[in-house]
């Protein structure tokens, strides 16, 4: 029975998507939060993120979007005086808050109980140690090893390991600070590393399980004892790479029945022992494939990464129903919401197969050892689903988006490796082991061999080969003629390559010699009737009938999809999340469901992503589970027959579809796909902007590397790059001198090949304004203007940007707007748009459009309280924005600060200068009435919270010591002591500041990096100038970021920064939900300028 003793809860999100802490935290905390308001309690949400859908205003009752910190979490529970806290659908920032609550004081002090994880469990799944000392008392398997708080500690540990041994940091996420260690000399460095990635400065060092297989268990428990297994996930990858890195399986395909109920009992005991008495946890299992020992890794008493795969995978809300048992249900109380008969407590049960790779951005950072290990570094993932293994792996392969249809890692336009595989580097774990082990096949290397080199099961080898025999098969048939085949033998055939899961192209690929192009396999699949049908996830493995229609394809003799008359919209999502295409998107697309549903209509949401809310079986009314490639995509068209089809908010992914969905005779609904081409086309557009008479860049297009040159040096150097049709700063460049360019050209025409290329003139010193608007066709509104605190150069995704624009005339903001109007109306907007504005000399240059969803839409909703997202679908659809009641831009109260969150803690050897490419992964938002404290908050919201006292190590080039100067004097006025590299520190004393001269890294100890890792600086700012002012800055960049301190690199974050920091000395922080912010009258309709109600925070 619900409790009815508590009636506010709390909810800490996540905070920033970083790598190892996702997307699937959103879904899960939406989930949650919709779960326990439907049950009638008053939700409390605290999360940074303004990306998300849980931060929306209508999720929770009250949100905040606010640090994710103590201090913050205190000032908000006095004010909301919840009466418990469920930190378990947070991820591992959600139990570390609860941790550092219960251990302050504060939960007691203000009588806040947690629910769904007691704080001994926490503890005892957290702290490594005593997670350990459990697991033996209680008599479950564990590895050998212990914990050290220093170098001697460790090497005492060794001699009951032995090597190699895995290093790890305690309280960590996502593997942070963890690595192999092999022989006496590595030990050293990897062990000062996890004491610094440790919040507790513990290492942690356990014996090798290299090689030993993975699984996992995803279990629930309820307060009665409740114990069911949602779904077992095995790895296809062995021990040794991250569970986030590997490829991952589900259910377990190679476990006998015996296994498999040993894992669920010592699942069972992991749960008594650490006293876990309801909701979801993962447990983690290696086992020997030699002798069969079972040692138990770790478990999370939490919802996981993978409590996001099992839910996706089996249909089963593990968030949501973790939330109910928390608040005192029994599972056996609780419905099913997919079969609507059967209870929670009926444990799911799969008629097919799950599987799941990752996706990494290896390509952004170069100088980032791609080798896979114990720290996760994927950015993203997909899952397919299939009737088999087979199937589901080369479905899940189409579905990463990296130009590969195939195993053996070729596509329509990549090449396949040439080079013949050996088995030294099938050891060697990497983004691309699976191609080379299918090659290897291919090559003929016996099975049991490359299970030896690889790890992988024989099983799998087996499964993977039959793919291979039926391409030998295709292969046969093509070079036999086609024609003097029998029909009944190539229907056979193509049917058989169907359904493992082919792809039409690689099909086309593999009988290319005889009879292509025409007719496409398309076309003669349909001929010989060999059509997809589709499935449903009914978590019975359809024994009980699914109400909810959750449906992927196969090509068996049924169809389930039942599609109905209803008038209905298809919405494309965004795929796997990555650099450059996250979560924004996902919200968007959210958005669009919500109010297309609202007009009537049916929605259909069709993705491949497993993290998000748009792949939640209630986020539309039907989904599919597919890969976004144009023949998945018209296979769900040509079922369904939608009334349309939205491409604009999922990203770039769909819109590379939109032309091929267009030919087909698709309706695509919104802004045309000609619009959108053109505004792509860095040539066209560059013509367009002529003919309007709207100031550019000077630039020029090139399509070699000659007529590159030959513009650069008319422009002048710098130069930016920028290719057509990418994402997310793909390939772009800003390139210095002529030796630089020729690579940056390469890399351009590799990005986007046969498109053109834009050269324009980089303006230095410049400022970059966004504008986000809607467009009906007949008029555009300005949604928000942003100003981006970096200088021009910083991808627009990369840069902090604070709304409204904090230095820009109002003289200089109508410009933009009157631009923004006469480009949304030439291109023929119909819903969202976004350009991208720089201002330099009194000029407003445009510098691009985009006619679709952008990256800060979510962002700009939250601060405006316009919901831009989901005006704009109801647009798409058909309405006015004067039938919605959207004349007018809306007003902003107080300063909003964006924030973006960056990878390179967890890549190591990657460059931190922002440029042109984005690298980051997530946001965070700050607010507040004055700058200074919302550029404050957005700095600690994003883990580099601005000191107030201490020192400040202060080196900047030649072009920068004047503005670097009144850098150091306002520092030094605020109390700071400062110091500064020979160069900097000499300007500084001729006019008198006090500044204590210290070495460059090259010229010996003391240097700067002695003084960063000593401690003795709390801020630093390095402006690095040109291709070689590299070296030094490096090792200054690397050090800050080991040591957590915050590093400015431009100037104009370092005067944001002296804002803050002067406005923290002045007056502490206040925090302020955006339902009190807006006076609760936020609402999908035009909010004029509400002051909104003073709360007493």
């Amino acid at each position: 029975m619900k409790r009815t003793d508590i009636h506010t809860i709390l909810v800490p999100g996540s905070g920033a998507i970083v790598i190892g802490q996702a997307a699937e935290f959103d879904y899960s905390g939406t989930q949650a939060v919709k779960a326990l308001r439907a049950e009638g309690y008053r939700v409390v949400l605290i999360n940074s993120n303004p990306a998300t859908i849980m931060t929306d205003p209508e999720i929770a009752d009250a949100t905040y979007i606010e640090p994710l910190t103590p201090e913050a979490l205190e000032a908000i529970i006095a004010y909301e005086k919840p009466d418990a806290m469920l930190p378990t659908v947070g991820g591992q920032t959600g139990l570390n808050l609860a941790l550092a609550l219960s251990e302050n004081g504060v939960l007691e002090k203000y009588g806040v109980q947690l629910i769904g994880a007691k704080l001994f469990a926490i503890k005892a799944a957290e702290d490594r140690m005593l997670f350990r000392e459990t697991m033996q008392k209680a008599g479950i398997p564990v590895p050998r090893g212990g914990a050290a708080y220093s170098l001697p500690e460790a090497e005492a540990l060794i001699e009951e390991t032995g090597y190699p041994v895995l290093v790890r940091a305690s309280f960590a996420m996502g593997g942070a600070g963890a690595s192999w260690v092999y022989e006496p000399a590595e030990l050293s460095e990897a062990i000062h590393k996890a004491i610094a990635e440790s919040p507790i400065g513990q290492a942690w060092l356990e014996e090798s399980v290299l090689g030993w297989k993975e699984y996992e268990l995803e279990v629930m428990r309820d307060k009665a004892d409740n114990f069911v297994v949602v779904c077992s996930i095995e790895n296809l990858d062995p021990m040794g790479v991250h569970t986030g890195d590997s490829i991952t399986v589900a259910p377990a395909q190679t476990l006998t029945d015996r296994e498999y109920q040993i894992l669920l009992d010592l699942a069972h005991r992991v749960l008594s022992a650490v006293g876990v008495e309801t909701g979801g946890s993962n447990v983690q299992f290696a086992v020997d494939p030699e002798t069969g020992r079972v040692v138990v890794i770790e478990m999370n008493p939490r919802v996981s990464r993978s409590s996001a795969l099992a839910s996706k995978a089996t249909g089963f809300p593990i968030a949501k129903l973790a939330a109910l048992v928390a608040v005192g249900y029994t599972l056996d109380e609780i419905t099913n919401d997919i079969t609507k008969q059967t209870k929670a407590a009926f444990e799911p049960s799969l008629d097919y197969v799950v599987v799941k790779i990752p996706r990494w951005a290896f390509e952004k950072f170069p100088g980032v050892d791609p080798t896979l290990g114990p720290q996760m570094k994927s950015v993203g993932e997909v899952m397919a689903l299939g009737r088999t293994f087979p199937e589901a792996l080369n479905k899940a392969i189409q579905s990463l988006e990296i130009g590969v249809d195939a195993l053996d890692g070729s596509g329509p336009s990549r090449k396949l490796v040439a080079a013949p595989e050996a088995l030294s580097t099938l050891k060697v774990p990497a983004a691309d082991r699976l191609f080379r082990v299918y090659r290897a096949i291919q090559q003929g290397i016996p099975l049991e061999e490359i299970s030896q080199a690889s790890g992988y099961d024989l099983w799998f080898l087996a499964q993977i080969q039959e793919i291979v025999n039926c391409e030998l098969e295709l292969g046969r048939l093509a070079n036999e003629q086609i024609t003097k085949s029998p029909n009944h033998q190539i229907t056979k055939l193509l049917r058989h390559a169907k359904q493992l899961g082919f792809a039409d192209s690689h099909i086309a690929r593999l009988l290319a010699s005889f009879f292509f192009p025409q007719p496409t396999v398309r076309e003669l699949r349909k001929r010989l009737g060999i059509l997809p049908t589709f499935q449903r996830v009914d978590t019975c493995a359809a024994e009980f009938e699914a109400q909810t229609p959750y449906l992927y394809s196969a090509y068996e003799m049924e169809d389930e999809s039942r599609p109905t008359d209803r008038q209905k919209i298809l919405i494309l999502g965004g795929g796997p999340n990555r650099i450059g295409q996250g979560i924004e998107f996902d919200y968007c697309c959210c958005q669009a469901a919500f109010a297309l549903s609202k007009m009537g209509y049916e929605t259909i949401m069709y993705n491949c992503n497993p993290e998000t809310v748009s792949t939640d079986y209630d986020t539309a009314d039907r989904l599919y589970f597919e890969p976004l490639t144009l023949e998945h995509v018209l296979n769900v068209i040509e079922r369904e027959q939608p009334l349309g089809v939205i491409v604009q908010f999922g990203g770039q992914t769909p819109l590379n579809l939109s032309a091929g969905l267009e030919a087909a005779g698709v309706k695509i609904l919104g802004t045309s796909p000609h619009a959108i081409q053109l505004s792509e086309d860095r040539e066209e557009f560059a013509k367009l902007l002529k003919e309007l008479d709207i100031p550019q860049p000077e630039n020029g297009i090139a399509r070699s590397l000659e007529e590159a040159r030959a513009v650069a040096e008319q422009i002048g150097y710098p130069v930016l790059v920028r290719p057509s049709f990418v994402l997310g700063g793909r390939a772009m460049a800003l390139v210095e001198s002529e030796s630089h360019l020729a690579g940056f050209i390469q890399k351009a025409i590799e990005a986007a090949p046969g498109q053109p290329i834009l050269i324009d003139k980089f303006m230095e010193d410049a400022f970059e304004v966004d504008v986000d608007a809607l467009a009906d066709g007949e008029r555009v509104v300005i949604g928000a203007v942003m100003q981006h605190i970096e200088e021009a150069g910083v991808h627009s995704g990369d840069a902090a940007c604070v709304l409204p624009p904090y230095k820009v005339s109002a003289y200089h903001q109508g410009i933009m707007r009157e631009y923004t109007e006469q480009l949304g109306l030439a291109l023929g907007v119909r819903g969202l748009m976004n350009v991208q504005f720089a201002l330099k000399d009194e000029v407003v240059c445009v510098l691009e459009v985009n006619p679709r969803a952008s990256r800060t839409i979510p962002y700009a909703s939250k601060a405006t309280g316009l919901n831009m997202a989901y005006i704009a679908a109801q647009v798409m659809a058909g309405k006015t924005l004067e039938e919605l009641g959207i004349l007018t831009e809306p007003r902003v109260d107080g300063f909003f600060v964006k924030e973006a969150v960056f990878p390179f803690k967890k890549l190591p050897g990657s460059s931190v200068l922002l440029g042109p490419e984005m690298r980051s992964t997530g946001e965070v938002m700050g607010h507040a009435s004055h700058f200074g404290h919302a550029f404050a908050k957005s700095q600690t919201a994003a883990g580099m919270a601005l000191p107030e006292s201490g020192g400040v190590l202060i080196t900047v080039n030649d072009y920068d010591k004047s503005a670097g100067l009144k850098f150091a004097r306002d520092m030094h006025r605020m109390g700071f002591k400062l110091y500064a590299t020979p160069g900097t520190s000499e300007f500084f004393c001729k006019v008198g500041l006090p500044v204590e001269t210290i070495n460059k890294f090259a010229d010996g100890s003391p240097h700067t990096v002695d003084l960063i890792r000593n401690g003795q600086v709390q801020l630093v700012l390095n402006t690095p100038l040109g291709p070689n002012a590299h070296s030094d800055g490096v090792e200054i960049r690397s050090a800050a970021i080991a040591m957590n301190i915050p590093l400015l690199t431009t100037l104009s974050a370092a005067a944001a920064a002296v804002s803050a920091i002067q406005a923290l000395k002045k007056k502490e922080l206040h925090y302020r939900s955006l339902q009190s912010h807006f006076g609760k009258s936020l609402t999908t309709k035009g909010t004029k300028g509400h002051e909104g109600a003073n709360s007493p925070l």
